[in-house]
């Protein structure tokens, strides 16, 4: 008998043990170490590029002041302009229309 309850008591913790509930995570989504792309941006495709945190675009390898951010290529040539395709074609836009760590970047 002593057998017997020693197994009922087993088998009820290990019933008891899958009914523990695990906290979800809150912390932040992580990109790989050593990764050059975001978590929630995807880089540009076609091109080699760099996530710039502090400007919080990617950067355009080979490209001078040209970035890319959620489908958008934005490029500075005294002035803002962007594009659906690295090759244009461009439309002129202001501050309001680049992400603000761009904008701050080359604020004048």
């Amino acid at each position: 008998m002593n057998a017997l309850l020693r197994g009922a008591v087993l088998v009820g913790l290990l019933g008891l043990g899958a009914c523990v509930q695990v906290p979800l995570s809150t912390a932040p989504v992580k990109p790989p170490s050593g990764s050059s792309n975001h978590p929630r941006f995807a880089p540009p495709p076609g091109v080699e590029s760099q996530w710039n945190a502090g400007l919080g675009v990617y950067v355009v390898s080979r490209t001078p002041h040209l970035y890319y951010r959620e489908r958008t290529y934005y490029r500075w040539n005294s002035g803002w302009s962007w594009a659906s395709n690295p090759q244009g074609p461009w439309l002129a836009t202001d501050s309001s229309g680049v992400p603000p760590g761009l904008y701050r970047r080359y604020a004048q």
